[in-house]
């Protein structure tokens, strides 16, 4: 797999990473047994991915102990990325919690529940609006200071909001949803990223399953998966979004290839510093996403793929 630094002079990591958070939360039902989903990581680690990302507020911290299970006896072979700034209720509701206290006590919770000693990539997950950005990066950046993280990363802000943060303390990464579906920021964002040596992780590069074909309609969605409350996939949402795919089914056939091949070989081809965060609870899907790092786009591709219609719908809610 080809490989880039994180940030300025982070670590090197493949250009493709795994997002763990389907292995146990909104995706129902998930994958109940914990032993497989420990073993799809480890595996992961064996085909050389090497960035694996959870977050405090994955399953009220159940993501995290799962990923400190699966890394035990391989802590140098990760790149290890978490993250706080939210808190989810007992229904699963996420709510910002980013202030400097907060943040501090979720840092020490999650290196408890992922029994390490330090975490490579904190995340800052959300900008609390009762809260200014500097005071929570500031209180991020103590622990940086502390020994208790080597690098932060920014979640969805403004070139400016950047900006002020990182007179505070330098970022390694910027985290967004970016996909073929979702290209919010590109314009800004991205440039500023590259200008900085900012790693851009984007997660949910495929439209959460919608661009590597996975679904068709909305009653295929179990009763407990939380993509029926998002408006990407209502049911005459999810049949206009479906339709759009077929404008990628068409460049994957050209080579050879998946529509999930080709919509994270489009993500890498933004440029060396994004690194796409692909979940999945299947060995099959997990190889499946790490071809995508051998599919080479031609111009034509690119072009078809640029014209792809809007999907109907916000991105998740």
């Amino acid at each position: 797999m080809r490989t880039t630094t994180l940030g300025r002079d982070g670590p090197v990591v493949g250009r493709l990473g795994l997002g763990a958070m389907g292995l146990s939360y909104r995706y129902a039902p998930g994958l109940r047994d914990r032993s497989k989903a420990v073993s799809l990581v480890r595996e992961a680690v064996d085909l050389g991915v090497n960035l694996v990302e959870t977050a405090g507020a994955y399953a009220a911290g159940e993501n995290e102990r799962l990923i400190g299970e699966a890394i035990r006896g391989r802590r140098d072979e990760v790149v290890l990325c978490t993250g706080g700034g939210l808190l989810g209720d007992a229904g699963g509701v996420l709510r910002p919690a980013g202030g400097p206290q907060a943040l501090r006590d979720a840092v020490d919770e999650s290196l408890r529940r992922l029994h390490v000693d330090h975490i490579d990539l904190y995340l800052l997950r959300r900008v609390d609006p009762g809260v200014p950005l500097e005071e929570s990066w500031g209180a991020l950046a103590e622990q940086v200071w502390a020994g208790k993280i080597r690098m932060l990363g920014l979640p969805v802000v403004t070139v400016q909001e950047a900006r002020d943060a990182e007179a505070v303390h330098e970022a390694a990464a910027m985290a967004a949803e970016v996909s073929l579906f979702t290209r919010c920021g590109l314009d800004d964002v991205v440039p500023y990223a590259v200008e900085r040596r900012i790693a851009l992780l984007a997660g949910a590069p495929l439209g959460r399953g919608l661009l590597a074909g996975a679904l068709s309609t909305h009653d295929e969605l179990a009763p407990d998966d939380w993509r029926r409350t998002q408006p990407r996939f209502a049911p005459r949402a999810i049949r206009h979004n479906v339709a759009l795919t077929r404008a990628v089914a068409q460049v994957a056939a050209r080579h050879e290839a998946t529509p999930a091949q080709v919509a994270l070989a489009w993500l890498l081809r933004l440029g060396d510093h994004v690194v796409p965060l692909p979940g999945t609870r299947t060995s099959y899907h997990l190889a499946e996403n790490l071809g995508g790092d051998r599919v080479r786009l031609t111009q034509q591709d690119l072009t078809d793929l640029e014209f792809l219609p809007y999907p109907a719908g916000a991105p998740e809610a």
